[in-house]
């Protein structure tokens, strides 16, 4: 082949470092948002915290109409003031002022009433059940030998209450060799009189048992319950209701409240004092509703007020090209970028929260069995966005409502077919088996099919292994086990 020269005409993508940067903050977090924010802050001169920069007007009332106009049923705050677009002036004159040049800021969004923000104190350790039972054992009369019996079963008892180890082991695990069985049974029920009742039980059965014996003399039916789980607690645990009744030659009506007794104690009696492991999440935009309009707003503290220092961008100097006004521009230019990322980030995040807040709408006023079927794409096509872009501004981002703080991605879910023709969200349906499980007769549960049966009556179509793999995402046993006695 003789080489030649060809002219082609071709369009190709080109991910500038501005995009590459709107898109990496669109997707992030907002703690990983906050950690980029200072990252800026401490690499980027120009940048700084503006906090002489006045609050926004309450309540929204410097707000945008989007989606419907004046009269719409979803209100979104406004992110921030349009952008300029022109570019940074190659030469500026020593003495001007970043002003004069551009009034530009990044503003938050309308600040959150007292009611509505969530100011947590200081993070501090909590007291944990061997803490509290260390404290009791530090009051009460033990000799050396029986304290370090003591700290051993202590130490071995989980945050649910229960004693971890046989007395065997306490026995082998103590440095002193003269020390028996005996002798640690004998501290071990020293132990369990802590608070709270049932504490290193090594069963649940000897836990209730051991509230059981804590309660007074004159109780009504304590010698019944006692004797029912001393000896038939396995017909308890089976739901024998006829062979409890036969063994114990109770009425139906005392036997009942028998069990009204025993399930009036606590099967994890460590659970009260033990800590929860708390994560508080800290949503992006709020969501309440004002004169009939549910309004979405950024979280203040979220979008923290950011600006050009002005002492910094008046020392760029015109016609100088030595490094260091270099340098200014450089910072100054990548300040500006990163102020734009910023606010197109708030601008997408807002709009799609009003989105989804104007599609589910009947979910905030009606709770879950009124959400709808949705996907990314409904939103995509409603705001004419990419999918992908959605898919970011939805991932680890949360939205407080009056029915709680839930995840961006809690209002997307699948849907299935109605008999009139239409569509149920998966949400919905999970709703709905919920309430038909709460109602049901705990001595004749329902059962998949059944429930089943029960949705196709309502006009959904549903089958049992769908109502059964919805059952267990909510952790919902099967019929057999949620029957009860009573």
């Amino acid at each position: 082949m003789k080489p030649s020269i060809q002219l082609r005409l071709g369009q190709q993508l080109a991910m500038t470092p501005q995009l590459q940067q709107a898109i990496r903050l669109l997707q992030l977090s907002t703690l990983e948002l906050s950690q980029e924010i200072q990252e800026a802050l401490e690499s980027n001169l120009m940048l700084e915290l503006d906090e002489e920069q006045e609050q926004a007007p309450p309540n929204g009332e410097e707000s945008l109409e989007m989606l419907k106009g004046k009269d719409a049923a979803v209100e979104v705050e406004e992110a921030a003031p349009a952008l300029e677009t022109e570019t940074i002036p190659e030469e500026l004159p020593v003495d001007a002022s970043w002003e004069d040049q551009y009034d530009f800021h990044l503003p938050t969004s309308a600040p959150v009433s007292e009611e509505q923000a969530d100011f947590l104190a200081t993070k501090s350790r909590e007291e944990t059940l061997q803490d509290y039972l260390l404290w009791q054992l530090n009051l009460t009369p033990f000799s050396d030998r029986d304290r370090e019996i003591a700290l051993v079963i202590i130490d071995a008892i989980n945050p649910d209450g229960y004693l971890e180890l046989m007395v065997e082991e306490i026995v082998a695990s103590l440095e002193d060799e003269e020390i028996g069985e005996e002798e640690v049974l004998t501290v071990l029920h020293r132990v369990q009189r802590f608070d709270p009742p049932g504490v290193a039980a090594r069963s649940p059965q000897e836990g209730l048992l051991l509230q059981l014996e804590q309660l007074p003399a004159d109780t009504p039916l304590l010698e019944e319950a006692k004797k029912l789980l001393e000896n038939h607690f396995e017909l308890l645990t089976k739901g024998d209701l006829a062979g409890l009744q036969r063994r114990l030659k109770l009425d139906k009506s005392v036997l009942e409240q028998v069990l009204a007794l025993i399930r009036s104690l606590n099967p994890r009696p460590g659970a009260a004092i033990s800590p929860a492991d708390n994560d508080y999440i800290q949503p992006d935009v709020y969501v309440r509703k004002k004169d009939g309009r549910w309004v979405v707003s950024l979280n203040p503290d979220c979008t923290p007020k950011l600006r050009v220092n002005p002492l910094y961008a008046a020392m760029v100097k015109r016609a100088d090209n030595s490094s260091d006004n270099q340098t200014l521009k450089q910072h100054l230019q990548e300040a500006r970028w990163f102020l734009k990322s910023l606010q197109s980030r708030n601008e997408t995040l807002l709009r799609v929260a009003g989105k989804i807040v104007e599609v589910q709408q009947g979910f905030f006023e009606r709770g879950e069995e009124a959400m709808k079927p949705l996907i990314l794409r409904d939103i995509a096509e409603a705001l004419d966005l990419h999918e992908s872009t959605i898919s970011r501004v939805t991932s680890n981002k949360y939205m407080h409502t009056p029915r709680g703080v839930l995840p961006f991605k809690y209002f997307f879910s699948s849907h299935l077919p109605t008999n009139s023709g239409g569509d149920a969200s998966a949400t919905a349906i999970r709703a709905r088996i919920k309430k038909l499980i709460s109602t049901e007769d705990p001595q004749k549960p329902l059962s998949d099919n059944k429930i089943a049966t029960l949705l196709s009556q309502e006009g959904i179509k549903v089958a049992r292994r769908t109502v059964a793999k919805y059952r267990e995402a909510m952790a919902i046993p099967p019929s057999n086990e949620r029957k009860r006695l009573i």
